[in-house]
């Protein structure tokens, strides 16, 4: 697949979120049940207008939040946190098509950014499109943005 790489800002985005350390091998199992439970939580506790799930990687060794935007802070539980997205600049692109191949995503905007003089900071994200029932039967049409926050002020 080719990506379109473009820079951007990043608003700071509440989350409600499950914080964890999870080895990437256990990422697709983790990743699913983490938004099932705070999707839950979100329910029961009434919060208004929930948006995607997304998962945001914190570091190499593993740190992740998944969960859901949300349009205000809440107070949150023993597993489920009120957080947010980064802000700053960031490289993003659109990946369609199963989330097995998401690092294929992650590994065009490392490319793009070594090529253009920018430099990734070490977080990034993925924002899940809303479920479509058509995605079961094609699964080329599964839509997640990706986002590498960076450290440079370019551009």
């Amino acid at each position: 697949m080719s990506y379109q790489i473009e820079l951007t800002h990043s608003k700071p985005v509440p989350t409600a979120v499950i914080r964890s350390r999870v080895p990437a091998k256990e990422l697709a199992k983790f990743v699913p049940a983490a938004c099932g439970e705070v999707w839950s939580f979100i329910r029961t506790a009434s919060l208004p207008r929930p948006g995607r799930h997304l998962t945001l990687y914190l570091d190499a060794q593993g740190s992740v939040e998944v969960g859901a935007e949300v349009s205000e802070p809440f107070a949150g539980n023993e597993r489920v946190h009120c957080s947010q997205l980064p802000a700053g600049r960031v490289a993003t692109t659109v990946h369609f098509g199963p989330y097995g191949h998401l690092s294929d995503a992650h590994a065009a905007i490392h490319e793009w950014c070594a090529r253009h003089g920018h430099r990734c900071a070490g977080v990034s994200w993925e924002i899940y499109g809303h479920w479509e029932e058509s995605w079961n039967t094609n699964p080329s049409k599964i839509r997640t943005d990706v986002f590498h926050l960076l450290h440079d002020t370019k551009g």
